[in-house]
């Protein structure tokens, strides 16, 4: 065997983790959105877009400081 062999087989190997591995977090961010506790990110994601002070919070502070 020689190093171009070897270099081939890390890919494939490399290649074939790392999809497992993306789509084990695929999986996990659907079940965990599924059995959520009532706190969706992505209303959390608009804060980027809507930052003016004139924009409505995206969530209330007591609400926050409740749980």
């Amino acid at each position: 065997m020689d190093i171009a062999n070897i270099q081939g087989y890390a890919y494939v190997f490399a290649m074939g983790f790392l999809i497992v591995v993306l789509y084990a977090y695929i999986y996990h961010l659907y079940t965990k959105r599924k059995n959520a506790d009532g706190t969706d990110y992505e209303e959390y994601s608009n804060m980027a877009l809507h930052d003016d002070l004139s924009d409505t919070p995206v969530a209330d502070r007591f609400d926050a400081k409740k749980k």
